[in-house]
């Protein structure tokens, strides 16, 4: 554990060193890339309204998240018991997916209004779809072997997927929701400065009309943030739970 903090460590200072070198060596303008402590004390000046708009944005993230992935796991149990259906829903969610997430923020506002749903809708959606590709391949590199065994004793297709399935698939469920953290992080700006009342994509969008450039990098550096601490705690689950990695 100390060694991967001390390999944190040294990639952020690494990651400082290149940032202020750059703007040092490039003379690159501060309104386009300001120096770290510029950002740090604009984080420090707008903490209050950073931190509301984070919590939104967090709730909005946390509630797509979470329910795109109950959602997603359900269709791949679905899937696992009753193979046939794959058929008939991986053309609509290839479908569905293959247009940018962005693309559809429009469409939601119109059905559920400014609020939270919208975004949510959004969350839910990309995050979902992340989770339910990382799960279903998973759930289908089970060996075949161990399945017909289990099989050969009684098990049933429930018992298996409950014994074998959801088991062997964790790796692969772990993997999805990492992605589907970040992604969902994203997302929810991304929506909030299409449309919201508030959230660190309000705050972007109002300081870019603004020209107010630090103030978006203080809220470009609180997702981040956020981010990165939302990517770790999946991370120190992954070693919890698939421990034989």
């Amino acid at each position: 554990m100390l060694a991967r903090s001390a390999w944190i460590a040294l990639g952020l200072l690494v990651i400082a060193l290149v940032w202020e070198g750059a703007i040092h060596a490039f003379r690159i303008p501060p309104y386009i890339l300001p120096g770290l402590g510029d950002i740090a004390g604009a984080v420090a000046v707008n903490f209050a309204p950073l931190m509301r708009g984070l919590r939104a944005t967090l709730f909005v993230a946390g509630v797509g998240f979470a329910a795109g992935t109950v959602i997603a796991l359900a269709l791949v149990l679905a899937i696992v018991l009753v193979p046939a259906i794959e058929k008939g829903l991986m053309p609509l969610v290839v479908a569905v997916n293959s247009v940018p997430i962005v693309a559809y923020v429009p469409l939601s506002l119109i059905v559920f209004g400014i609020g939270p749903a919208s975004k949510i809708a959004m969350v839910l959606l990309g995050a979902g779809f992340t989770v339910f590709i990382n799960a279903l391949q998973g759930a289908k590199a089970v060996d075949q072997g161990a399945v017909n065994m289990l099989r050969s004793f009684g098990a049933g297709p429930l018992r298996v997927a409950w014994l074998l399935r959801l088991p062997g698939a964790l790796p692969a469920i772990i993997t999805g929701l990492r992605i589907a953290v970040v992604r969902s992080m994203l997302i929810a700006i991304v929506a909030e400065m299409l449309g919201s009342h508030d959230g660190l994509g309000r705050i972007i969008y109002e300081a870019t009309q603004q020209i107010d450039f630090l103030r978006v990098w203080a809220a470009i550096a609180v997702a981040s943030v956020a981010s990165m601490l939302l990517y770790g705690l999946l991370v120190w689950i992954d070693q919890k739970l698939v421990w034989w990695k």
